[in-house]
């Protein structure tokens, strides 16, 4: 085995359910405790503090350089820091941390982050003034930002402005493409979640330790409100958590220098990754990702194994069509566990850093079962970009390998033009219904064009918002008024 190969012998995770705020840990330092934990777990303490590089993924916190105030807290003084914004996948930066040290750039890395969400809420909650966050003066040594935006402007126009509400016309355009009736779509949707949810049971850092049946999660309630037809709350990420978590990663020769035992080290086979960005509305076949099949194909190709050969996974799981999607673009056969912390609904969904915790479980799986493999996938965006890891306790037998997709997944999807604010007839591609405290507020539909291209309209007419909840609307004539409302087609 190459000296040089990267290896993770260290992952820690935190969370945080502390209901004073005033006591509760900031963001930078969960994540400065999950890099300490990290380090334990390696069973090699200075291990963190001599780390050569820290990369963060940005999250809902403001810290220009939050890497480098981990690295203070950690007593740090010689790390290069990276900061990766919203709309960089999590897999860009384990690819990052695993060449660095494969090529002798450092000998080791941290790949940490988190949100500390749940503290700020409970402080909104209680009228309470948190102290000022973090900062560091100064910016990170390096940024990675997204090359262009991911949602169109025409979706911000129709009020498609959050992660529910688009993910919500790739479900209503996935359960037209399949021919299936919306009662049956609701439960088997519901089941999915229900047994992913059930793995909250075998993850004492879950987010919410009790499993929601199918019926809670797919009956609207009190506690269960309608947030875009036809997802509910428990449909959801949930993003307003405390939890933080880190990827100590380092080469062989550290890590046998060190003494960090061989039980530990968890080796990352491949990685595969499509960036490529196409908004929503645009997308040729709304129901699919092109990126997933070449990202999830490539990945396994690398690793010299068929999906079949992968006993363990976890599929990103910020809402339930992901998951879909994922099953039938990576050819996972029915019937098997899909997430090793009980999806990002229960387990606990922290902004832009999921990837991270999900990764530390499956390191965890994996030590517990020597020799097997694990998938972990990822999502930026909106199913915009997609990302595979091949993980195992064996060292890969050619080395550590990773590709980028993106130019296939471009030549593939093919896109469709928006047209804004068209009048005439045209036919409902996919919709959704957005809604407020009080109930269902918001029609949304995205049409197909006679004469080519797509357009976005809404309507705030009760009777119609009513029906688009009660059948399926995916290939209903619309009638378009030019300024962006529709009603239906006479």
């Amino acid at each position: 085995m190459d000296p040089r190969t990267p290896v993770v012998v260290g992952v820690g995770t935190i969370t945080q359910r502390q209901d004073d705020p005033l006591l509760a840990l900031d963001v930078v330092d969960l994540m400065a405790a999950a890099a300490r934990a990290a380090a334990e777990d390696a069973g090699a303490p200075d291990l963190a503090r001599r780390a050569g590089l820290i990369l963060v993924p940005r999250g809902s916190w403001p810290a220009v350089d939050a890497g480098r105030i981990v690295a203070e807290r950690l007593g740090n003084t010689g790390a290069r820091t990276v900061l990766a914004e919203i709309g960089v996948l999590q897999t860009t930066l384990i690819d990052r941390a695993a060449r660095a040290v494969a090529s002798g750039q450092v000998d080791t890395a941290l790949v940490v982050g988190g949100e500390a969400r749940w503290r700020q809420t409970r402080a909104a909650a209680a009228g309470v003034s948190l102290p000022p966050a973090p900062a560091h003066p100064s910016p990170p040594d390096e940024t990675l930002r997204p090359e262009v935006s991911i949602v169109a402007g025409e979706e911000v126009t129709a009020g498609l402005t959050s992660a529910p509400s688009q993910y919500a016309l790739i479900e209503n355009a996935r359960r037209a493409a399949d021919h299936q009736p919306l009662d049956e779509h609701r439960r088997a949707v519901a089941r999915l979640w229900a047994d992913i949810g059930a793995g909250v049971r075998h993850n004492p850092e879950a987010w919410h330790r009790r499993p929601r049946a199918e019926e809670e999660i797919a009956e609207p309630g009190p506690d269960n409100r309608m947030i875009a037809f036809p997802y509910n709350k428990w449909h959801c990420s949930q993003w307003n958590v405390d939890q933080a978590g880190c990827l100590l990663v380092c080469s062989v020769e550290v890590a046998r220098a060190r003494g960090v035992s061989p039980d530990r080290w968890v080796f990352l086979h491949s990685l595969a990754e499509s960036n490529h960005v196409l908004p929503v509305s645009c997308r040729t076949e709304l129901h699919r990702s092109p990126g997933f099949e070449l990202a999830g194909r490539a990945a396994l190709n690398l690793a010299g194994v068929g999906i079949d050969d992968v006993a363990h996974l976890d599929l990103y799981s910020c809402f339930p069509i992901a998951v879909r999607i994922q099953l039938s673009e990576l050819s996972v056969r029915p019937g098997r566990p899909l997430s090793v912390t009980g999806g990002m609904t229960f387990g606990g969904g922290p902004l832009n850093n999921y990837v991270i915790q999900s990764t530390a479980a499956m390191a965890r799986t994996l030590r517990h079962h020597p020799g097997e493999r694990g998938m972990v996938t990822a999502v930026s965006g909106l199913l915009t970009k997609q990302g595979v890891t091949v993980w195992s306790t064996d060292p890969p037998g050619q080395g550590y390998r990773s590709l980028d997709v993106s130019e296939a997944t471009g030549a593939s999807a093919g896109a469709v033009p928006i047209v804004a604010a068209a009048s005439g007839r045209a036919v409902v591609a996919t919709y959704t219904v957005l809604t407020e405290r009080e109930g269902p507020a918001t029609g949304v539909v995205l049409a197909d064009l006679a004469g080519g291209g797509r357009t976005l309209a809404t309507t705030q007419d009760r009777d119609t918002v009513a029906d688009m909840t009660e059948r399926e609307w995916c290939g209903v004539e619309v009638a378009l008024d030019g300024q962006g409302g529709f009603a239906p087609a006479p």
